[in-house]
């Protein structure tokens, strides 16, 4: 399957959700939730992640993740990432329960394609009181892709992982999640990342955004957010409207994008210390906000 039918495939079975200059949303992926230990690339941002999400939920933003929320490669067993980042679940939970919580699946947390196992994992979790299984997130639903579209301008957001564009980590996920867990896993401890990942190959980088503009050029100028790379990416009107979260592994910070009063905006989060030497955690804007009507052709 080519790049051009993994998309359109992604795009015809999109959810879509209907949006207004009043809808507030933040978009964070690729976090790779592990358990904790030194492969987890999330543990060093948890806690900026953790209170980043926090914010967004009492300021009434819906959260969508863009794929790769979880580390089902290297990780045998979800509980394990459960338990090492349960509040952050629990997090994520509140939303659930406000309809105010999408998910799109990536490579790496692909197996969430079957509802089966989306339903093993969410469907209930282990009370500590009494010992029994209680109701967690039932019913959750993951998506490969999901369509803003604004209910007056029909303005639509396309918006998937990124991974369509990528053929080695879409059609033949399963084997490289087999090399992950029994090589690459293991040479993290030495320094030697895996080379099939756009994220630490930068000539697999600029193929899969190669790929992913040709389809959004091909497709009228569609506007696209994705994330797998782990690049950033914020277009000026008038350019191809191919835009890139980034990550939520960045050394030392988390990237994610904002859409709020009809604008979207690239932002980071990173813990910096005041003149007195209190460690606090900063947001700050790196780029717009554009109004996102000014990206319609």
């Amino acid at each position: 399957m080519s790049t051009r039918k993994r998309f359109n495939k992604a795009y015809q079975h999109a959810k879509v959700v209907e949006f207004d200059d009043n809808s507030k949303f933040i978009l964070f992926s690729d976090c790779h939730r592990g358990d904790n230990s030194f492969a987890d690339d999330f543990a060093n941002n948890r806690n900026t992640y953790f209170h980043a999400l926090k914010q967004y939920y009492k300021a009434g933003f819906s959260y969508i993740e863009l794929g790769d929320g979880n580390e089902l490669w290297e990780n045998l067993h979800f509980h394990s990432i459960f338990d090492s980042h349960k509040n952050i679940f629990f997090l994520l939970k509140e939303f659930y329960e406000q309809d105010r919580l999408h998910l799109i699946f990536g490579n790496h947390d692909m197996v969430y394609e079957n509802p089966a196992l989306v339903k093993k994992h969410y469907e209930t979790v282990l009370d500590a009181n009494s010992g029994l299984r209680v109701p967690f997130m039932p019913n959750l639903e993951y998506h490969e892709a999901l369509i803003l579209k604004h209910k007056h301008s029909n303005q639509e957001i396309f918006m998937a992982h990124g991974h369509q564009a990528d053929w080695w980590n879409y059609n033949f996920w399963k084997l490289n999640r087999f090399l992950v867990r029994l090589i690459w896993r293991q040479f993290q401890v030495v320094g030697i990342s895996d080379p099939t990942s756009p994220a630490k190959n930068n000539t697999e980088l600029i193929k899969v955004e190669r790929r992913t503009k040709k389809w959004i050029a091909e497709r009228n100028n569609l506007f696209t957010i994705t994330g797998h790379t782990h690049r950033p990416r914020f277009p000026e009107p008038g350019d191809l409207p191919y835009f890139n979260d980034g990550s939520c592994v960045h050394p030392r910070s988390i990237t994610g994008l904002e859409i709020e009063n009809g604008a979207i905006s690239l932002v980071k989060w990173y813990i910096d210390t005041t003149e007195n030497g209190v460690l606090q955690v900063v947001r700050s804007v790196l780029e717009g906000p554009q109004l996102l009507k000014n990206y319609i052709t």
